[in-house]
């Protein structure tokens, strides 16, 4: 059973710059980011478990073909996504999203 997904107003704008930064870079780059990140959710709404836990109660998911990671936390039956985060720029900002 699929968990409703939330994304905090920080994550989708966390979202919202990757993706421009990518389309930026080369046309489709941006979709291609997005679509990647979509599928990527839709796989922690419905395994969040498998992903493990790397601050209290938070957990991170690493995309395969951009170097971002989605930190998220599991409430009852939703799922509530932290931060969207480039692994070389300031990987430890969700710790002040919790």
């Amino acid at each position: 059973m699929s968990r409703r997904l939330l994304l905090r107003p920080e994550a989708r704008l966390d979202v919202e710059d990757a993706a421009f930064w990518y389309e930026d870079q080369r046309q489709g780059l941006g979709d291609r980011f997005t679509n990647e990140l979509n599928t990527f959710l839709d796989r922690i709404a419905e395994t969040p478990h498998q992903f493990p836990e790397v601050g209290d109660s938070v957990r991170r998911g690493l995309l395969h073909q951009f170097p971002y990671a989605v930190y998220f936390m599991l409430e009852e039956e939703k799922v509530v996504v932290l931060a969207i985060l480039h692994q070389r720029r300031k990987p430890d900002l969700w710790k002040r999203r919790v």
